[in-house]
């Protein structure tokens, strides 16, 4: 009874779900990336963030279109529709990620967490990013209704 209860919800959430997993890997790499850059070279905080980030989105675009929302259009035309989408919503929530960071760091978020400095800042950047880029990809890259 409470499997199948589970096994219910699971599927009635499967897009959510599915969204934060790969919401959270795609973090991990903007996260992971931007830490390697900071720590073994001499790149500042904004160009290792702006690499990190668009590593990011060439990772979050295949993930979301072939596990999140199940796009099954291989058509040149229609893929090309949707990584314009794409990336104009994410080079929108980049804008915010690139002056989320420095904007939080001048302002006073400067802890330093695992020894990268400003990663509290990139943390609470990351949440408010991760929110916008779900909401315009369900709405407006990987919109069943468009195809």
């Amino acid at each position: 009874m409470i499997m199948k209860k589970i096994k219910r919800l699971l599927l009635k959430y499967k897009e959510v779900i599915m969204y934060l997993i790969f919401g959270v890997a795609t973090t991990l790499v903007n996260w992971v990336v931007y830490s390697l850059l900071m720590k073994t070279s001499a790149v500042n905080m904004t160009i290792s963030n702006a690499i990190a980030w668009f590593t990011a989105v060439v990772f979050a675009y295949i993930t979301n279109k072939l596990f999140v929302f199940e796009s099954k259009s291989w058509n040149v035309a229609e893929v090309w529709k949707e990584v314009v989408k794409f990336f104009g919503a994410r080079i929108a929530t980049g804008v915010v990620e690139i002056g989320g960071l420095p904007l939080l760091y001048y302002i006073g978020v400067k802890q330093s967490l695992f020894g990268v400095e400003g990663f509290v800042a990139k943390i609470l950047v990351s949440v408010i990013v991760v929110i916008l880029n779900y909401v315009f990809s369900k709405i407006f890259v990987f919109n069943k209704k468009d195809k």
